[in-house]
């Protein structure tokens, strides 16, 4: 199963065990979520192309006890209704569900109005947001399981990519996937797969990340004695580098950055060119990786 084939069926069956579950669509996945609309017509509205109302409206649903869940595209959903999540639910403190898909460039073919490779980066300066980039799809269902009610606003990035293999998760830690001594690779979300193709047969650590926020200096501090880290991220390079930083303190590092350049993409295609183009290949990673492992 897809992310969105698991995003509705996690989200229907929690409808059926929660009543204080309420979905609003921005005119995205309402087919989808057909089953839910005969059953819970009471819970589940198809908003339509109103990202900035929608947020509000969800708010207002928060502040009486109900936890809304919002989906529709990334750059609609961050980019357009960022002061409603900034000021409806974080200055608020309620919480809330926000669930992208079309993060960075999975709908290529559509151009920029449909890229959104900042909306980590942008939501990393709201005070309160988590954020939750699942590599599969049983990833996902286990994060929002243990998040969706916690009280706090949750951003979930979605990916038409997924890792070929899922690991347990536990919200707010890192995954150790293996230990070496040469360099520490911090790979996010649905870039796991790539990154282990890469360092096969190198004695390099694999840190997985799928929740950003919080993040988990921790397990970084406990697996980065060489100091030298590739920090490989699914959407705008360098976004977790100051987490890096904070986490590691003042001591001496060596970093390279795999991730999306800070300019908008202008040629039409699909995603696996644009992967092919920007580095997102373990050919590449592993070219990276190089320097740091001398």
């Amino acid at each position: 199963m897809n992310m969105r084939g698991q995003l509705v069926a996690t989200v229907e069956a929690l409808m059926q065990e929660d009543e204080r579950l309420v979905t609003l669509l921005g005119d995205i996945g309402v087919f989808g979520f057909r089953k839910a609309f005969e059953q819970f017509p009471e819970r589940i509205y198809n908003i339509g192309i109103l990202e900035q109302a929608t947020i509000s409206l969800a708010a207002g649903l928060a502040s009486t006890g109900l936890v809304p869940v919002v989906h529709t595209i990334a750059p609609f959903l961050v980019e357009r209704a960022l002061e409603q999540l900034k000021i409806d639910f974080c200055y608020q403190r309620l919480g809330g569900n926000f669930i992208s898909v079309g993060g960075s460039y999975d709908y290529a073919a559509l151009g920029c109005t449909h890229h959104c490779p900042a909306d980590v980066i942008l939501l990393r300066t709201l005070p309160g947001m988590e954020i939750v980039v699942p590599g599969t799809a049983n990833e996902f269902d286990s994060l929002f399981r243990q998040s969706w009610a916690n009280g706090n606003p949750t951003y979930f990035r979605l990916s038409e990519s997924q890792n070929p293999v899922s690991f347990e998760q536990h919200f707010g830690k890192a995954t150790v996937v293996q230990t070496g001594s040469k360099a520490t690779v911090v790979v996010v979300g649905p870039l796991l797969g790539t990154v282990m193709e890469a360092v096969e047969g190198h004695d390099i650590t694999v840190l997985y990340y799928t929740c950003l926020a919080p993040f988990d200096g921790e397990t970084l501090r406990q697996h980065c004695s060489s100091n030298r880290i590739l920090l490989c991220e699914p959407y705008y390079s360098g976004t977790l580098l100051q987490e890096l930083h904070n986490a590691l303190g003042p001591r001496p590092l060596t970093i390279d950055t795999v991730g999306m350049p800070r300019e908008f993409l202008e040629q039409y295609g699909h995603r696996q060119q644009h992967d092919q183009a920007l580095g997102f290949t373990a050919e590449a990673i592993r070219r990276k990786l190089e320097p740091l492992c001398q």
